[in-house]
């Protein structure tokens, strides 16, 4: 069966987040679905990444969402190991640049909303009921699907442009640690750097948060609870480890020029306490 963007449409996009999905499975969902593997368990564990992490405000799930539909096409296609982790980072680099195209640049959810953890109900209602945000939030889908499924296609197509490091993904590390099959490790590559190495919200965070939903679902199954106490005990330990900062690129001190960079960092023992917190769980 062949695919491509042409598989998504925005109707079907929208169609899909009616049905009771956040922005996060919702991309995940179309990605996945236009290359013919949906993964349900999977999708349905990327929820908490609507808000920008859990409510917080950073990257969109959107974001996300794709960047971990475009691991798992980087490893059926390269199999496990660097050379599909490091393309599933580069796929994820040009899944936030196409998100920022679209979007004026802006790449957080705060940055589009207005809102995070800190917002009150009501606040929430206006924006998302008497402002049209939630409209807004399935347009935003609508044309992002099929752009993010493109960009993505073009980076797993291209020639890698030096051998990947034996390490290229923090992110990747840490899913190994906790005992994440090879492809949950490829599919977390991209989150590493803050999705692509952008510097947002740290990756090895979302991949824990993505992999403690996964166990969620395959013990209770039914829906994830959006602060489920196990994704929030994920978030504490980090935060205490991360010294309370979110950001990769403020943990670090700047952001990664490419994966060969990354992969020195991990090496080097770069943040080695926040995956010790996460992997401990």
């Amino acid at each position: 069966m062949g695919v491509g963007s042409n598989d998504i449409s925005g109707i079907s996009t929208v169609g899909v987040f009616l049905a009771g999905r956040a922005c996060s499975d919702t991309l995940f969902h179309m990605v996945a679905g236009a290359y013919g593997h949906p993964a349900i368990t999977e999708e349905r564990a990327a929820m908490p990444f609507a808000g920008g992490i859990l409510q917080h405000g950073y990257q969109c799930g959107m974001i996300w969402g794709s960047a971990l539909a475009a691991g798992a096409q980087a490893h059926r296609r390269f199999g496990p190991g660097p050379r599909a982790q490091a393309a599933a980072v580069t796929a994820a680099a040009k899944a936030v640049e196409c998100f920022r195209y679209l979007n004026d640049g802006r790449r957080d959810c705060f940055d589009i909303t207005e809102l995070d953890e800190t917002s009150s109900k009501m606040r929430m209602v206006t924006y998302f009921l008497l402002k049209g945000g939630t409209i807004g939030c399935f347009r935003r889908a609508a044309r992002y699907a099929p752009a993010a499924f493109r960009a993505i296609e073009s980076a797993l197509s291209a020639d890698p442009a030096a051998p990947p490091p034996p390490v290229a993904s923090c992110a990747a590390v840490l899913a190994h640690r906790m005992g994440a099959s090879d492809l949950h490790q490829t599919m977390v590559s991209g989150l590493a750097g803050g999705i692509g190495l952008s510097g947002g919200g740290c990756g090895a965070l979302g991949a824990a948060i993505w992999l403690a939903g996964m166990d969620i679902l395959k013990q209770h199954g039914g829906k994830l609870a959006f602060k489920d106490p196990k994704t929030t005990d994920v978030l504490e330990r980090y935060l205490k480890a991360a010294d309370y900062r979110f950001e990769c690129s403020e943990i670090v001190g700047r952001t990664f020029q490419d994966v060969v960079d990354h992969a020195a960092w991990v090496r080097s023992g770069g943040c080695a306490g926040i995956l010790e917190a996460l992997a401990s769980g």
